[in-house]
């Protein structure tokens, strides 16, 4: 029989573990299995187990202090989204605590495993990642405020830009342009999960098939400049250069603009680039792009945030924001004889 109030020896004894296996869980999720992880997991929300240094936090009403989870490391875009969210919360009286996890791309983080039944925070937004449906599960149980930017989900609210139309703008720019031979340098993933760079490659895509005697020619790269400049060189050292490439977004577009340079292929002359996100990077590079409102998102996603402390069970929603093309330097008209030479196949 458990005590009133449940305690780790409860949670330890309910789940076939040591209290220090507990602690890991809670604590160190990279020291246990997932199996293990998820048992005791599971064995604290049916017991209601609430750490005890943080039950005299959970005591107040509120802390207010929000928690915001994104690949910070991984993409430099998530620091702008977090300036907004700085603003916002600093102008109502909100604390912000970060929490980095890894890219969606290669690996979800235990951080959200962990971080609502801890206690640290009033409220969530996770940034860049799609969430498990049994994690979105167990957030909607414990009651979890929790806000969704740049990413997908069924049960909270979403802050988000059309990713097929980022696609499909910056391939309409291209095809305005004359542009009939492309390239695409997409971000490569682990997983069969309906990712950010299927939906942006599928609006690119798309609008490429609307328009005849066009082709296409995609490949994979890393999350890093240099994975995307040798993907890039792929492209570019072949006989059938394209004579644009989009890129899925900023920094992979300056990999493929270092690969030109490489090959001494003349930007925009011989070859247009355009990326994604409208980042610093891209306006120290010149480089065209399609902008996304980060510090716009960020912001939006604190006030939805905190209308949803004061209303919990208020109607879920989704807010995209627009997007536009930053036109600069490299992207040009066609070459002459690529479009008259596509004309004529």
């Amino acid at each position: 029989m458990t005590s009133a109030t449940p305690t780790i020896y409860d949670v330890a004894r309910a789940a076939g573990v040591s209290i220090s296996t507990v602690s890991n869980a809670l604590n160190r999720p990279d020291r246990v299995s997932e199996e293990t992880r998820a048992r005791v997991l599971e064995c604290i929300d049916q017991l209601g187990f609430v750490p005890k240094s943080e039950a005299t936090t959970l005591a107040r009403k509120r802390m207010r202090r929000i928690g915001v989870i994104a690949p910070f490391t991984s993409y430099v875009s998530y620091m702008t989204r977090l300036a907004g969210v700085l603003a916002e919360a600093r102008a109502s009286g909100f604390e912000v605590a970060t929490f980095d996890s890894e890219s969606a791309a290669t690996s979800m983080t235990p951080i959200l495993d962990t971080l609502p039944i801890k206690g640290q925070v009033d409220g969530l937004i996770v940034m860049g990642f799609s969430l498990d449906a049994s994690i979105e599960d167990r957030l909607v149980d414990r009651g979890v405020p929790m806000v969704v930017v740049d990413a997908a989900s069924t049960r909270f609210p979403v802050v988000t830009c059309d990713d097929e139309q980022s696609g499909r703008i910056g391939a309409a720019h291209l095809l305005n342009l004359g542009h009939r031979s492309f390239g695409y340098v997409r971000e490569r993933q682990r997983g069969s999960y309906d990712s950010q760079a299927d939906r942006r490659l599928s609006g690119f895509t798309d609008e490429l098939e609307a328009t005849p005697h066009t082709d296409l020619r995609v490949v994979e790269s890393d999350p890093s400049f240099e994975s995307a400049r040798a993907a890039a060189h792929e492209l570019l050292g072949s006989g059938d250069r394209p004579s644009a490439i989009m890129a899925h977004y900023d920094e992979l577009a300056v990999g493929v603009l270092k690969a030109a340079a490489d090959l001494g292929v003349r930007v925009p002359g011989e070859l247009s680039v355009i990326g994604v996100d409208d980042g610093p990077i891209a306006e120290a590079t010149d480089l065209t792009t399609v902008r996304q409102p980060f510090h716009e998102s960020g912001v939006e996603a604190v006030r939805i945030l905190l209308s949803r402390l004061e209303r919990p069970a208020a109607e879920r929603t989704v807010t995209f924001l627009d997007l536009r093309v930053v036109e600069r330097e490299t992207t040009a008209p066609a070459p002459p004889d690529d479009v008259l030479e596509r004309e004529h196949t």
